[in-house]
């Protein structure tokens, strides 16, 4: 039975009612992202599509496996419909059902709504999944419970939510109270993240994508499928002093399901563009408008809605492409989400990506574009409505260019908005729109890419950019402001808005998916995965302590008598040194990029900077223990009734530990300093002999100024001296050296050389936890 051509339709679920209009279609399945969602195992992922077709509403099944049924149980592939009809899925008796119901006429507004005319709901411009409600609900006079759990009030089938999520409560006053129940990711009341607050009609209450509004008595529900708009209005970013403009007053819209290609010279402002639409450095003036929505303003939310792959692979190469995307789903899902949903999710986006053959393959042995696909695979895992990719083809040949970027335009017509900044101009026919910045951060061109060079008037690419270059005087944004595309693909698709300043970020902590236990939990198993993983690092971490240790007694012989006893600890030190540096001076800034990214989805600071301590604090003390156990094998210490507070070798061995995990914590300290890996050897090596000038043992120290303050900053100055106390250095070598009040044999000189190493770790982390912040964009400085 056909419908009234273009009229709307109610479709009923179970209860649930979702006005459909005929301007769009629905989809219905168990994505947790679609417009109707089934949760019964026999309905497929993608089942069914309900939408106008020739001026009457239809459903057709897109090839689900268990099919879709009419009233009486033929199984349909197309189906005209209208009210009245009912549709089973999955099963043609006992399979979920959903009614097509005639919307009552329209109901004058509330008195408590219409004497909000000073307050206009948060709605009032949201376009795209924000058009009709996806569920409209009775609210009742009660507590209504929000989660992921088949057991709450309301149900939102979303791995972003919680499992007991929040909750709505009524007031005695008649108004509603959202509350958050400590939930991983956040609840929001109009962008910002609240623990409890009023709902006022018109407010919008956001749960991972969903968002929720009060309208009279009902609860509306909008949920985000990824069907968004983006609307860029006047950008402008200036720098320094005199102020240098950066961006000059960039405006373009980005339509839904669309893909939009970034290109200019270098300089032109195409990574200030991509940091300004991403939040991560914030526009000085202009807005930017998610699906209506001030980015800016609401960023706190919007966040979670966004997916960014850098340039630099954000991804430890040792795992398999598998075990890879598992640990980041563990740290961007709530800490109660069962490991077969985060399983379940992984293989969905292998599937998607196109890697089932690959997804048990070492990520280090793959191309540069199916590494790639593993870098947006780990994006997609929370679902993002707006993803960024910063320049994904770069060092890729060119069939690699083309399979990446044919895969961006499946992504969006899968139902994402796209955004790709590129230097490569090979495959720029598969966009919709391309936007061209000149020098100065302005507007060169915005329009269809094949229209494009004829605009500027040449045949190829590479004479476009050099006249950007050759050049710079001309007035390339004037020019185009003036031309019928500007006219066309800009000033008739946008609502104009007066040129203002930036809403400010508000900038809370981004939301932990886990408790910071749980974070640290999944980062020291990722570590111990990677290094595990790591030939070259395992071998060099097994051999180093036993050659060290090797030299360290051939030096001491059979006793430590006063020609071999300093030696013997200068060895000790040497080894201890270059073990801890050696194993922590590449882990940060070989990390930086991976670091990065998650630290803006909730990775915590602290949580990643302690799994590298435990993970290498470990692995360098077993090895400094191995070292001396070695280096004192059958060697008799002179010392006068053993050590000071413990049996010699027991003191020893403590003293060249705490020795090397100070240097790996010093190690730490440069690994962060640094911009790239290639430097942390040199500095290793200058450590190394900053260590041995300053430990004790070559030069006498106590007693010359500016020498002996020195030397406390060094960690083998104290080590050796611990050492030395431990086998009274004083009465077993002669000289200079040996007169060191350090080296008493005393307890209290003992502790103090010990003591002194264990500050120094301290502080070096306090060093090292500053610098990771120093790394981090504004947005993630939490």
């Amino acid at each position: 039975m056909a419908d009234q051509p273009g009229a709307e339709l109610i479709l009923d679920t179970d209860g649930d009612r979702r006005v459909l209009s005929p301007s769009r279609e629905y989809e219905i399945g168990r994505d947790p992202l679609g417009d109707v969602v089934l949760g019964d195992p026999r309905v497929s992922w993608h089942h069914a599509v309900i939408h106008v077709r020739e001026g009457h509403w239809s459903v057709d099944d897109v090839g689900s496996t268990n099919g879709t049924f009419d009233a009486v149980g033929h199984r349909v592939r197309h189906l005209d419909v209208g009210p009245g009809a009912k549709i089973r899925f999955g099963n043609p008796t006992d399979g979920p059902v959903a009614a097509l119901i005639a919307p009552e006429p329209p109901k004058p507004p509330a008195p408590a709504v219409r004497k909000r005319v000073e307050r206009p709901s948060a709605l009032t411009a949201i376009t795209g999944s924000y058009r009709r409600p996806t569920t409209v609900r009775r609210l009742p006079e009660r507590t209504i419970r929000i989660g992921r759990a088949l057991e709450n009030d309301l149900v939102v089938d979303d791995l972003s939510v919680s499992r007991s999520h929040a909750e709505l409560r009524a007031r005695p006053d008649g108004r509603y109270e959202i509350v958050d129940l400590d939930s991983h990711n956040g609840t929001f009341l109009n962008g910002q993240p609240v623990l409890s607050a009023v709902v006022q009609p018109g407010d919008l209450v956001g749960i991972g994508h969903s968002v929720f509004c009060l309208v009279g008595d009902e609860l509306q529900e909008f949920v985000d499928t990824g069907v968004i708009a983006l609307q860029v209005e006047g950008l402008s970013v200036q720098v320094g002093a005199p102020a240098r403009l950066l961006l000059d007053a960039v405006s373009f819209p980005v339509a839904e399901k669309s893909l939009l290609a970034v290109v200019g010279p270098s300089g032109a402002g195409k990574s200030t563009l991509l940091n300004a639409l991403t939040g991560m450095r914030p526009a000085d003036r202009g807005s930017v408008r998610y699906d209506g929505r001030d980015l800016y303003r609401d960023y706190a939310e919007l966040r979670q809605r966004i997916g960014l792959v850098p340039q630099d692979d954000i991804l430890h190469t040792q795992l398999t492409v598998r075990r890879a995307l598992s640990y980041a789903a563990e740290l961007r899902f709530p800490g109660d989400t069962e490991q077969s949903e985060r399983g379940d999710r992984v293989q969905e986006v292998i599937s998607e990506l196109g890697l089932d053959q690959r997804a048990d393959q070492v990520i280090s042995s793959l191309s540069g574009g199916q590494r790639k696909r593993v870098s947006v695979a780990l994006e997609l895992l929370t679902k993002p409505s707006l993803l960024f990719l910063d320049e994904p083809t770069s060092g890729l040949d060119p069939g690699m260019d083309r399979s990446v970027m044919h895969l961006l335009r499946r992504l969006a017509d899968d139902g994402r908005t796209v955004i790709v900044v590129t230097h490569s101009v090979l495959n720029l026919d598969v966009c919709d729109r391309l936007l061209v910045l000149a020098p100065g951060g302005h507007i060169a061109y915005f329009g269809p890419p094949d229209k494009a060079l004829a605009f500027f008037g040449y045949e190829q690419w590479p004479e476009a950019f050099e006249a950007f270059e050759t050049e710079q005087e001309r007035d390339w944004a004037g020019r185009y402001q003036e031309s019928d595309p500007y006219r066309q693909y800009i000033a008739a698709t946008m609502e104009r808005v007066p040129a203002q300043a930036a809403a400010e970020i508000k900038y809370p902590e981004p939301p932990k998916a886990q408790s910071w236990l749980g974070q640290l939990s999944t980062l020291v198993r990722r570590y111990v995965a990677a290094l595990s993983a790591d030939r070259t690092f395992l071998a060099v971490m097994i051999i180093l302590p036993f050659v060290m240790g090797a030299m360290a007694r051939a030096l001491a012989g059979s006793r430590l008598d006063d020609t071999t006893a300093l030696n013997a600890l200068l060895i000790l030190c040497v080894g201890g040194l270059l073990i801890g540096a050696a194993n922590s001076v590449r882990e940060l800034v070989k990390e930086r990029a991976v670091y990065r990214r998650e630290r803006a989805v909730g990775l915590s600071r602290s949580a990643y900077l302690w799994s590298k301590i435990i993970v290498l604090g470990s692995i360098t003390v077993a090895q400094a223990v191995v070292m001396t156990v070695i280096g004192l094998a059958g060697v008799r210490i002179r010392a006068h009734g053993g050590g000071v507070l413990m049996p010699a070798p027991i003191e020893i061995i403590l003293a060249v530990a705490m020795l090397s995990f100070t240097a790996m914590m010093l190690g730490l300290v440069v690994s962060a300093l640094v911009r790239k890996e290639e430097v942390t050897m040199p500095l290793l090596v200058l450590l190394a002999i900053v260590q041995v000038v300053f430990c004790g043992a070559l030069l006498r120290l106590h007693g010359v100024p500016v020498l002996e303050q020195l030397s406390w900053i060094v960690p083998s100055r104290w080590a050796l001296a611990a050492m030395a106390s431990t086998i009274d250095l004083r009465q077993v070598v002669q000289g200079n050296v040996a007169t060191d009040p350090l080296f008493a044999h005393k307890a209290g000189t003992w502790l103090l050389d010990m003591g002194a190493m264990v500050l120094m770790s301290l502080i070096l982390g306090l060093i090292v936890a500053r610098l990771l912040r120093r790394h981090e964009p504004t947005i993630m400085r939490g």
